[in-house]
């Protein structure tokens, strides 16, 4: 495709991510609002996070798979379908409960459009030319991330819109996209009907991560760290990964290709795009609830306080994806992003509910511009190494781990943060003479509105001086960024789309 038919073809494909990503920031600053408003607690703030980032996780290799198989455009209008009907019934959710059964179907559209979208530009563009296009998926990603926050926090904040409008929103732009990509998307397919997709090993990876992501829930509150429940489910998890590698090892068409990940490149890619989506996810999840709990601020204000790391991404990504396509390196480029990341989050980790917000804006700006840095250019060093017909089993494959890594950092970070909420509520009210279980916080309810102002106060110390901790930890998973990042040999970007 000429540049004229690719930017044509590309305005659908941005919207599809625009909107992919916008319906997480979206909730992000909304979440403290919905689950208030839902009586949720704050393992189900994290549940409604985790829910979507898993299904995304567990499907996105099978998306993949079926876009080197079939009709990548066909494919991409049935997940535009299935997030279609997802967002509308997220709108209607009468509790945590069904909002959380809703968020794990529309990640399965999430992730098939996340990964769809890399696999068709793959298909067009080659690699060293897709630095260039890149700088407009940074660009598009940073929009998404800026405008979502605010978007979200002016729906919540509005009285003739309220927090279901969250959900709703993306409903008009994902129809727009869908019909501008039934227009502008030729592409060349090559169709393998007689195929199979290995269905038994995504089930597997499927059943091994959400069994040990289970775990990481409960585990510290509602059984100990040594325990015959830790020893059941982090055990049954390794038996069934390792099922699921040997069922990888053996089938004709592998979900996760054995081959391509087992390859020195693109093993250190998917190991640092593990820790910086685990350190990007898990970390930048809870500075709405930052803002909103810790702080105080209403939903719009803590949108607006999140566009320091928003900005980081669309500069970072526009410029270092237009000097990876006029140079034809990325190692530099990943390198100094993953180092970036981690100063940020280090800087991040010394906040507490009374530190000075240009404090935050720097080590939140540190995180954005390592992210546009990294994590699409961590992209482009797998898809420089397999052959077209490979495509979208790698994307898959790098997209997956990234997403584990997310699903996992949630999960993780939650995890602790509830625990030390719980912990530092606890001793506040006991302090005060007051009975925990009376006092109307439970440890963990995100409804501030409704408490006592005494309470309030501790609740909201209590999240601004817990939020640190998680930081520290994001710091130290992007260090394994780093380390995996220093180690990438450093080739030059292909200019085919072929090898």
């Amino acid at each position: 495709m000429d540049h004229r038919h690719v930017l044509r073809a590309l305005s659908g494909l941005l919207i599809v991510l625009f909107v992919a990503m916008i319906s997480s920031t979206v909730v992000s600053v909304a979440l403290p609002q919905i689950i208030g408003s839902l009586d949720g607690t704050q393992s189900q703030y994290t549940w409604v996070v985790t829910a979507t980032l898993l299904a995304s996780t567990a499907s996105t290799p099978i998306w993949g798979k079926l876009a080197d198989l079939f009709s990548k455009k066909l494919l991409l209008q049935i997940a535009i379908g299935l997030f279609v009907v997802s967002s509308v019934a997220c709108g209607f959710a009468q509790s945590t409960e069904q909002l959380i059964a809703f968020r794990a179907v529309q990640g399965l559209g999430m992730g098939a459009l996340q990964v769809l979208v890399q696999v068709i530009i793959a298909a067009m563009i080659s690699p060293k030319e897709r630095g260039r296009y890149n700088g407009y998926l940074g660009g598009v990603m940073a929009v998404a991330t800026v405008g979502g926050p605010l978007l979200g926090g002016f729906i919540t904040d509005a009285s003739w819109l309220g927090w279901r409008w969250c959900f709703f929103i993306a409903v008009p732009f994902t129809l727009l996209a869908s019909v501008i990509l039934g227009r502008t998307l030729h592409l060349a397919e090559v169709r393998r009907p007689d195929t199979k997709v290995d269905y038994l090993g995504a089930t597997l990876i499927a059943a091994g991560v959400s069994l040990l992501l289970l775990w990481v829930t409960f585990v510290g509150d509602d059984f100990d760290w040594l325990s015959w429940q830790t020893a059941a489910m982090v055990g049954g998890s390794v038996l069934i990964l390792g099922a699921a590698v040997l069922v990888e090892s053996r089938v004709k068409e592998p979900v996760v290709p054995l081959h391509v990940v087992r390859r020195r490149d693109p093993a250190l890619a998917i190991v640092a795009s593990l820790a910086v989506g685990m350190a990007m996810f898990g970390g930048a999840v809870f500075l709405g609830q930052y803002f909103q709990i810790g702080r105080g601020y209403s939903p719009t204000e803590a949108g607006l306080l999140t566009i320091p790391l928003m900005a980081g991404v669309l500069v970072s990504s526009t410029v270092a994806g237009r000097l990876v396509s006029r140079t034809g390196k990325v190692k530099p480029f990943i390198v100094t992003g993953v180092v970036v990341l981690a100063a940020g989050f280090l800087g991040l980790s010394f906040i507490d509910h009374e530190t000075s917000l240009v404090m935050v804006s720097l080590g939140m700006l540190g995180v954005g511009v390592g992210v546009g840095m990294s994590m699409q250019n961590l992209v482009l060093v797998l898809q420089n190494t397999v052959p077209l017909s490979e495509i979208g089993a790698a994307s898959g494959a790098i997209t997956f781990f990234r997403s584990l890594g997310g699903t996992m950092g949630v999960s993780v970070l939650g995890a602790v943060l509830a625990h030390q909420v719980s912990s530092k509520i606890t001793d506040g009210l006991v302090k005060l003479g007051i009975d925990p279980a009376a006092s109307g916080s439970g440890g963990s309810t995100l409804n501030i509105a409704a408490m006592p102002p005494q309470v309030q106060e501790i609740v909201r110390a209590a999240y601004g001086d817990a939020t640190g901790h998680i930081f520290l930890i994001s710091a130290g998973i992007a260090v394994v960024g780093v380390v995996a990042s220093l180690f990438l040999t450093p080739t030059k970007l292909r200019d085919s789309v072929d090898l």
